[in-house]
């Protein structure tokens, strides 16, 4: 049986999560806010009125993130340990500004130690972003698995920076995020893969197979992630493109 990738969709508002969470197969409810960035923070009310909509017997869990972090540890520990608070499973930071490997695993031991103290049970997701090319610095793809594993996160993940219509398969071939995933396997971390994930990306991302896709602009009104609406329709036939 061929395993089934989990799908992770990004509601904004607590409109938009009632939607999410009345979605069979969303595996998890990740709240963000588009305004603040790629992997931009929300309130951490929001987060914990979230969190009060999965019910108590759900498979669903939810994540946050905390933001397109500078190499600020101090800052992304603390916003870190918020979110879990708030009450995120997962939480998810993306590295926006260290380079150096060194750099980027201090940062995330910080941000690991902080949430694991408090529960050790909550996942850690490094993000990192496949068009770095056009950014001012973050690190390479490939080092991304090796931040995670250094610095005991649980899931190493890209995404796209720039949000403009460009998406992952703009930046890295399917061959590249296969050896992206490859190394993270070893690395005993699960792999997640994002960046304006189009109708036209899910065979290629079928050939990956990671373990988990994020979306939001598939299942936003006109495809726009930060003035479209979720719907569960577009939801549904996401879902029926990706597990067809």
């Amino acid at each position: 049986m061929r395993e089934r990738i989990r799908l992770l969709v990004s509601p904004k508002s607590i409109e938009e999560a009632k939607v999410v969470v009345q979605q069979k197969d969303v595996d998890y409810i990740d709240c963000k806010n588009p305004i603040e960035g790629s992997l931009g923070a929300n309130f951490p009310w929001i987060i914990k009125k979230m969190k009060s909509l999965i019910p108590q017997n759900s498979s669903q869990l939810l994540s946050a993130t905390i933001g397109d972090f500078p190499n600020l540890p101090g800052s992304a520990s603390l916003a870190a340990l918020g979110a879990a608070v708030s009450g995120a499973d997962i939480i998810k930071i993306g590295l926006k500004e260290s380079t150096t490997e060194d750099d980027c695993v201090y940062l995330m031991k910080g941000v690991v130690k902080a949430v694991k103290a408090y529960n050790e049970n909550i996942k850690i997701v490094v993000a990192g972003y496949a068009d770095r090319i056009r950014m001012n610095s973050s690190p390479d793809f490939l080092l991304l698995p090796n931040i995670a594993a250094k610095s005991g996160a649980d899931i190493v993940m890209l995404d796209t920076f720039i949000k403009d219509g460009k998406g992952l398969f703009d930046f890295l071939s399917v061959e590249q995020l296969k050896l992206f995933k490859n190394k993270a396997k070893k690395l005993n971390l699960e792999v997640a893969l994002a960046g304006y994930l189009m109708k036209d990306s899910l065979p290629l991302i079928k050939k990956i197979m990671p373990d988990i896709i994020g979306v939001r602009s598939i299942v936003c009104e006109g495809y726009d992630r930060n003035n479209g609406i979720i719907r569960g329709h577009l939801i549904e036939e996401l879902k029926t493109e990706l597990y067809a």
